[in-house]
């Protein structure tokens, strides 16, 4: 009976997790790279910025126990060839929720087609890389106090492909002329994986399913060298439903920006950050920004809150 019981609740904290296996990110536009293998970075599209690195540290639905805690690393490189943009990157990632994580490290490519990268281009892109899941059975939780759970801790060791597709173009006429549109899909994890570790006194198994995501954003200038960009994340996985995240930033000429958005997953999000350059006689750009997530559901368990800090750095080359 016991091992029953441990059954179901490792089978219902399996499920539980099915529609976020994927790392949430309020800030996503810092690690749009993750999101959409094909994506430009932002200081690319607002400073022309061809260089850029990041960092990020996001901890998720603080009022559980075991929430998710996840660690970005990233870089990039945007490059006109002939006509023709490449990018290169990669990047790390860690994320942890209570006794299973994961570790990946990806490499980056991207083309774009454009006849000027800086205005308009369509851009498809590839990451590939290895990811290792990992389960440590001795944080995992039993219904009876008396349960023991004798499986030691194990990890797998999986390839990793990503795809997506972007698209951007400065607007030429109207009111809104010379704002930047893009929009972009991706398949940011292909592979589908039924995860299975055992030894000779029990197991775990979980599925790890395909995530389809869509971008679609503005970037409205204005001549004060501010600028508006409202933006919209769909996010879908099999088996949950549609979420969509709707956001609003603002930066400010001083070199600051506010931002929000809410969620149809019933999270309520602000955001914050300053951009340290020409302010300070720098061709080069420092952002440091803080973003903050409230779950405002009126029924089931409150998810607490989320908090996220970025780090990133971009340089002209």
């Amino acid at each position: 009976m016991n091992r029953l019981y441990l059954t179901v609740t490792l089978f219902l904290f399996c499920h539980a997790l099915s529609a976020q296996q994927i790392p949430l990110f309020t800030q996503y536009r810092q690690n749009v790279g993750l999101l959409n293998p094909a994506a430009v970075n932002s200081d690319f599209h607002t400073s022309e910025q061809n260089l850029s690195f990041g960092i990020s540290y996001r901890t998720q639905w603080v009022g559980f126990d075991a929430h998710p805690v996840t660690q970005t690393i990233r870089g990039e490189y945007v490059m006109e060839a002939g006509g023709v943009g490449l990018m290169f990157g990669g990047y790390l990632i860690n994320d942890q929720t209570g006794p299973t994580g994961f570790t990946g490290a990806y490499g980056r490519i991207a083309g774009i087609i454009s006849e000027d990268i800086e205005y308009s281009g369509l851009s498809i892109g590839l990451t590939a890389g290895v990811v290792q899941y990992r389960v440590n059975s001795s944080e995992l939780f039993v219904r009876d106090p008396g349960d023991i759970v004798s499986m030691e801790d194990q990890s797998k060791i999986f390839p990793d492909v990503g795809l997506g597709v972007y698209f951007y173009r400065t607007i030429e006429t109207g009111f809104l002329a010379d704002d930047l549109f893009y929009s972009g899909i991706s398949v940011p994890q292909v592979f589908g994986l039924n995860l299975n570790f055992k030894d000779e006194n029990g197991d775990f198994t979980t599925q790890r399913v395909q995530h389809f995501y869509g971008l679609l954003g503005l970037y409205h200038y204005f001549d004060n060298d501010g600028y508006l960009e409202p933006s919209v994340w769909v996010k879908y996985a099999p088996n949950a439903p549609v979420s969509v995240d709707f956001n609003l930033r603002y930066q400010f000429p001083s070199n600051m920006w506010l931002g929000t958005g809410l969620s149809t997953a019933g999270t309520f999000h602000l955001e914050t950050g300053f951009n340290l350059g020409e302010n300070l006689g720098w061709d080069n750009i420092l952002k440091i920004g803080y973003g903050f997530d409230y779950s405002y559901n009126t029924f089931g368990p409150s998810a607490g809150s989320s908090h996220e800090i970025n780090l990133a750095f971009s340089l002209n080359r």
